[in-house]
């Protein structure tokens, strides 16, 4: 059993050393792991009027990106990946309301370049490492592969 002065020191130089873990491990994280990760040698005037356009248009207050924002509608981080560049287009360039699955999508008809400019937004998001984020889907084949 640690007497009151012991357990002071022992819970003092705990707490130190954990701090200074902690201390490292952001230094390193922020010196050499997330600059390679953001994939910002790539960031063009497109991508970021893109994500100008992501947030004047509030897609964050339907859709999630990077695991942030609302979760009515689908996840955006890996969007050009799942479904290309045109398929996104058509959506953020259609005149009418979009109603996948009963949800609603705004018509907000912007123009070619502005929709170019969002795609290469989702194809940035798309492209930084985040760490297996998010995970693939565990899709089950219905297609018969041996006849």
């Amino acid at each position: 059993m640690l007497s009151k002065n012991q357990a002071r020191i022992f819970f003092l130089g705990g707490t130190a050393v954990s701090f200074a873990i902690f201390l490292g491990l952001s230094w390193h994280s922020l010196s050499s792991e997330v600059p390679k990760q953001t994939n910002s040698q790539n960031i063009t005037p497109q991508v970021i009027n893109g994500k100008k356009l992501w947030e004047a248009n509030n897609c964050m207050g339907c859709h999630t990106i990077l695991g942030e924002g609302a979760y009515y509608a689908p996840e955006l981080t890996k969007v050009i990946n799942r479904r290309g560049d045109e398929f996104v287009k058509a959506v953020l360039m259609s005149k009418t309301p979009w109603q996948p699955r009963g949800r609603k999508m705004v018509a907000y008809g912007f123009s070619e370049s502005e929709a170019a400019d969002l795609v290469e937004f989702f194809r940035w998001i798309g492209e930084t490492d985040l760490n297996g984020f998010p995970a693939p889907p565990k899709y089950k084949s219905t297609i018969n592969l041996e006849n």
